[in-house]
């Protein structure tokens, strides 16, 4: 059994943190629909995100074709790129970091992650623990609709999305090595 325990750097950014919709909603007062179904704006759960510029500013808002508009209202941002922030700093017992968009934590604690890569990294050092955690998402999320994997992966991409979200994963070894993966 591993020994590492997992130190979350940042705090989760999505409709799910109380925290978060009190932020939104205090800078849209006048708006009822701010939060609609536990997303932004009824659209996204992530609340801070670098893309999504429709939801930062009117002006990109009103650039999409107008069926794809939202009910902007006033000039606030609903979502934001400001990131909170957490220093740590690193020690002898620090092996990797995992960054990752919020995907993975659907199907995996903080726990569940570092010990898949550190088992994945005692058992194929030349492998890549980044596309091992995809994988595993991919295979969580297949049982988790009682499909087989590869049923899983014959659903076109856009249509997948009912079944998990977006996943991308970077692992970086303090001992010097990257590994990129996403779906």
């Amino acid at each position: 059994m591993s020994l590492l325990v997992p130190v979350q750097l940042n705090k989760e950014h999505s409709t799910s943190v109380e925290e978060e919709v009190r932020r939104i909603k205090k800078e849209h007062p006048d708006d009822a629909l701010a939060i609609e179904n536990n997303r932004v704006k009824g659209y996204l759960k992530v609340t801070r995100a670098f893309g999504a510029a429709f939801l930062k500013q009117p002006k990109w808002n009103e650039a999409l074709l107008e069926m794809f508009r939202i009910n902007y209202v006033g000039t606030s941002p609903y979502i934001t790129c400001s990131p909170s922030l957490h220093h740590h700093r690193l020690s002898s017992r620090d092996k990797f970091l995992i960054l990752s968009s919020d995907g993975l934590y659907e199907y995996f604690s903080n726990e569940e992650a570092i010990f898949e890569v550190d088992s994945f990294i005692s058992a194929f050092p030349e492998g890549d623990p980044a596309q091992h955690l995809i994988q595993e998402v991919l295979l969580r999320a297949a049982k988790k609709y009682g499909m087989d994997f590869h049923e899983l992966l014959e659903i076109p991409q856009g249509d997948r999305r009912k079944y998990h979200d977006d996943v991308s994963v970077i692992v970086i070894s303090l001992e010097g090595r990257i590994w990129r993966s996403s779906m």
